[in-house]
C-alpha cells in the first residue's frame, strides 16, 4: 500500500488583486463597503472626497468619526483578509446605542486594493494614540510569498487629524479614471445606502468632489417628493409566510384619496405561484423565510404625470425622473443597511421588467417604484446576498421571500389599476366626448372679435381648451387601453374554444368508430373508453363556458338548465380545489328546478362564483369554510332566485359598489373579469346579480335571477 503524504496550500500575493477585480464588482461598489465600514465603526458621518494633491495627483479620502481602530484589531483583524470578526461580533456598541454591523466577509480590504496602488490609513480609538499604516498593493502582489507581504504601522506624529475618534483612508495611484457618470452613479447609490423611508438613523453621508460637484461638500439625501407617493403599499410577513398589507392612494391634482387592505395567505401564494416555482423546494403548508417588512411607492411617469407631480411639488420635471430612476426598483435593508441591489445591472433582481412584458400598462416597471424591505439577521438568516452582492443565494427562504414580494406587487398593481383606470371608466362616455366640442370656445371668441378685442385675447381661452381636450385624451386613451385587454381576453377564448373543439371532434369521431367496430370491449378498454368520453364531455362543456368571453354575438343553443344538476357538475369541476381546501359544500333541494339558460352560459355563472368562494375561503379556518347553495321562486313563479353564500372574509366595504366592474379585482395577477362576464350573462337573461352585504353566512353572498322554463 502506498504512503500517502501532506501537501499544505499556499496563496500567492496576487491573491489580493485578482479577489479585489472578481469579489467587488466595481468601483463605485467598493466604495460603497469602505463606507459600510464606516457604519459598523458606529460613525455619525462619513465624508467621500475625490479631490487632487498638491503634486496633481488623484486620490479618494473616505474619512468618518467612528470608534477608530485599537492596535491589536489592526494587528489581528484588519490583516486578516475575510476574517471572521464581525460574524462574531455582529453588533457595534457605543454607550447604550446599538448597531448590527453590515459586512461579515472581511473584503473591506480587497475594496481598497481595487481602487488604487497605495494605502495611507489614519486610524484613532478612544485610548490609543493615532495609528499609521501605509500600503502598497504593488509590492505585495509582487512578493515571491506571503512571508514577503507585509505594511508599516507607527505611530502618527503629525498632529491630531481626528476631533475625537475615527478612520481616514486615503487611497492613491488610482486605478480607473473616474468620469462624471461614475460620480453620479456612485452619489446616486450612497443615497440609496440608508433607506430612504427611514429618517431616524443616525448616519450622515457627505460628498466632495470638485471637479464635477462645484457646490462644495453636499450632504447625500433623497428628494422629499418620495415621501408622498401617488400609490403605496406597505405591510409584513409574518413567520408562517402570510401577508399582511395596506393600500393607499393619493392623487397628486385633486383632494381624491382611497385604502383597502389585504390579507394574503401563504397557502393562496403558493397556489398562484407557476408549476416549476411550487417544484423548487417550496412547501405549501407554510413558508420559513421569516418576518419581515416592507413598503413599496409607485408613480405614473407618463410626461403628464410627471408634470403634474413637479407643479404639486415645485420640483423640475427633470429631477422627478431621476430621482425616481436612482431609487428606483425594490432595495432590501438588514438591519437598515442595503444588502441589495448594490449595482445598476442588478435594480431588477426580483424580474419586475421581464414579468412587465406581457402586460404593460398595468404592471409596475422598476423605474416606476421605490421599495424598501427590511430583514433583519436575527429573523431571516436563510436570506443571504452573494459574494459579489448582485442576487440572493439561492435558499428555500430566499424564494419564499421573493414569491412573497411578488405577491405585494401584483396587490399594489391592482389597486393601482383601479384607481387609474375606474375613476375614468365611472364616467360615461358622452360625457367625456362633451369636452372635444368646441361649440363654447367659437361662441367666446366671436364674442370677443365682435368686441373689437385684439386676438391676444383668446389665448387663454386657446390654453385652456387645450388642456381640456389634453387631459380628455389621456381618459379616453387609457379607456381604450383597458377595453383593448378586454378584447385581447375575447381574442384567448376564441383560440382555446377553437383548439379544444378541434381536438374534441377528432378524437370523438375515433370514439365512435371503436364502438361500431367493437361491441364488446375487454374490462380495462372499456374503462379508459368511459373515461375518454367522459373527459371529452368536460372539454365540450369548458369550452361553452369560454362561448360568451369569445364572442358577444354567441348564438345560445335552444337548450335548457336543471339548476342542481349544473351546480353539481361545477362542484365537480373544481373537487380538486374544494378537496383540498376542506372547503364543506351545501346544496338546497329548492335548486332542482328548470330554467331557460343555456348550459355552458350557466356553467360560466356559477364557476366563477364557485372559483372565488374557494379562492377567498383559504383565508379562513379549515373548520369554517362553506358554500351553501339556494334558490326560490320569484315574479309569481317566472323567474328563480339563485343564491351562492360562503363563509369567506368577505367583501371590504369600499369594494361592495365596484366588485363587478371590469378590470376589478384583488387578486394578485387577476384581470378582474370573472364577476363582470357572470353578471353580463345574467343581464342577457334579463336578470340581475347583486351582492347581500355582509353575507349570509358572514362572507360574501351573491344574488341572480334566471327565467323558468316554460
Amino acid at each position: 500500500m502506498a504512503t500517502s503524504s501532506l501537501i499544505p496550500f499556499k496563496i500567492h500575493p496576487r491573491v489580493f488583486s485578482a479577489l479585489g477585480a472578481d469579489l467587488v464588482t466595481s468601483d463605485v461598489v467598493a466604495i460603497i463597503e469602505l463606507v459600510k465600514n464606516s457604519y459598523d465603526a458606529f460613525a455619525s458621518n462619513v465624508w467621500v472626497r475625490f479631490d487632487v494633491d498638491d503634486e496633481g495627483n488623484d486620490f479618494i479620502e473616505i474619512e468618518d468619526d467612528g470608534y477608530g481602530m485599537t492596535k491589536g484589531i489592526i494587528e489581528n483583524v484588519w490583516s486578516v483578509v475575510a476574517t471572521p470578526h464581525k460574524q462574531d461580533n455582529p453588533f457595534a456598541e457605543v454607550g447604550d446605542k446599538k448597531r448590527r454591523v453590515s459586512g461579515e466577509k472581511g473584503l473591506g480590504r480587497l475594496a481598497v486594493a481595487r481602487l488604487g496602488q497605495n494605502l495611507e490609513m489614519l486610524t484613532k480609538s478612544k485610548k490609543e494614540p493615532c495609528w499609521q499604516i501605509n500600503l502598497d498593493w504593488g509590492d505585495i502582489s509582487n512578493a515571491e510569498s506571503m512571508k514577503g507581504c507585509h505594511f508599516s504601522f507607527q505611530e502618527f506624529e503629525e498632529g491630531r487629524p481626528f476631533r475625537k475618534t475615527g478612520t481616514l483612508l486615503r487611497i492613491s495611484n488610482i486605478c480607473s479614471e473616474w468620469n462624471e457618470e461614475m460620480i453620479d452613479e456612485l452619489k446616486d447609490n450612497l443615497s440609496r445606502l440608508i433607506s430612504p423611508f427611514r429618517a431616524s438613523i443616525d448616519f450622515a453621508i457627505h460628498f466632495y468632489v470638485p471637479k464635477y460637484i462645484p457646490d462644495g461638500i453636499v450632504k447625500i439625501e433623497s428628494p422629499k417628493f418620495l415621501r408622498k407617493p401617488k400609490y403605496k403599499i406597505k405591510g409584513n410577513a409574518d413567520k408562517h409566510g402570510n401577508l399582511f398589507c395596506s393600500y393607499s392612494f393619493k392623487s397628486v391634482s385633486d383632494d381624491a384619496t382611497r385604502k383597502a387592505d389585504t390579507t394574503w395567505t401563504w397557502e393562496q401564494i403558493y397556489k398562484s405561484l407557476d408549476k416549476e416555482r411550487k417544484l423548487k423546494d417550496l412547501k405549501a403548508d407554510k413558508a420559513i423565510c421569516g418576518i419581515f417588512s416592507f413598503e413599496i411607492r409607485a408613480w405614473d411617469i407618463a410626461p403628464d404625470d410627471v408634470e403634474e407631480i413637479g407643479e404639486s411639488f415645485g420640483v423640475k420635471k427633470t429631477l422627478i425622473r431621476k430621482a425616481i430612476r436612482t431609487h428606483k426598483g425594490i432595495s432590501v435593508y438588514r438591519d437598515d443597511i442595503l444588502v441589495l441591489p448594490k449595482s445598476e445591472n442588478a435594480r431588477d433582481w426580483l424580474g419586475l421588467d421581464l414579468r412587465r412584458v406581457s402586460k404593460v400598462g398595468t404592471r409596475l416597471s422598476t423605474s416606476q417604484i421605490v421599495g424598501h424591505v427590511s430583514i433583519s439577521a436575527d429573523e431571516n438568516p436563510k436570506i443571504g446576498d452573494t459574494t459579489d452582492r448582485e442576487r440572493l443565494v439561492a435558499t428555500r427562504e430566499a424564494k419564499e421571500f421573493e414569491a412573497i414580494l411578488e405577491c405585494a406587487v401584483k396587490i399594489l398593481e391592482n389597486e393601482r389599476d383601479e384607481d387609474r383606470i375606474r375613476r375614468n371608466i365611472e364616467k360615461p362616455l358622452d360625457d367625456l366626448f362633451e369636452n372635444l366640442s368646441a361649440t363654447e370656445l367659437l361662441a367666446e371668441v366671436i364674442s370677443i372679435a365682435e368686441d373689437g378685442e385684439s386676438a391676444a385675447k383668446t389665448v387663454p381661452l386657446l390654453k385652456a381648451f387645450n388642456k381640456s381636450l389634453d387631459k380628455t385624451r389621456k381618459i379616453i386613451q387609457e379607456r381604450f387601453v383597458y377595453y383593448s385587454r378586454m378584447a385581447t381576453v375575447g381574442t384567448i377564448a376564441q383560440m382555446l374554444i377553437h383548439e379544444i373543439r378541434n381536438r374534441t371532434t377528432v378524437f370523438g369521431a375515433f370514439l365512435k368508430v371503436l364502438r361500431k367496430t367493437y361491441t364488446e370491449l375487454p374490462e380495462e378498454v372499456e374503462t379508459c373508453f368511459v373515461q375518454s368520453d367522459n373527459a371529452i364531455d368536460c372539454l365540450e362543456r369548458l369550452a361553452d363556458t369560454f362561448s360568451p368571453l369569445a364572442n358577444r354575438s354567441f348564438k345560445r343553443r335552444k337548450r335548457s338548465s336543471n339548476l342542481k344538476d349544473n351546480i353539481t357538475r361545477c362542484l365537480d369541476l373544481c373537487h380538486n380545489d374544494i378537496e383540498k381546501s376542506n372547503i364543506a359544500t351545501s346544496v338546497a333541494n329548492a335548486t332542482d328546478m328548470n330554467v331557460a339558460v343555456d348550459p355552458g352560459e350557466l356553467d360560466a355563472i356559477l364557476l366563477n362564483l364557485i372559483s372565488n368562494s374557494i379562492y377567498w375561503l383559504t383565508q379562513v379556518p379549515e373548520d369554517k369554510r362553506t358554500i351553501k347553495f339556494k334558490a326560490y321562486l320569484v315574479n309569481n313563479g317566472a323567474r328563480l332566485r339563485i343564491g351562492v353564500d360562503d363563509s369567506g372574509p368577505g367583501i371590504p366595504d369600499e369594494y361592495v359598489e365596484k366588485v363587478m366592474y371590469p378590470g376589478v379585482t384583488r387578486k394578485p395577477g387577476g384581470i378582474g373579469m370573472g364577476l363582470t362576464v357572470a353578471s353580463e350573462l345574467v343581464s342577457e337573461y334579463g336578470g340581475r346579480m347583486t351582492i347581500k352585504h355582509p353575507g349570509a353566512l358572514g362572507g360574501a353572498s351573491f344574488l341572480f335571477d334566471l327565467p323558468i322554463k316554460k
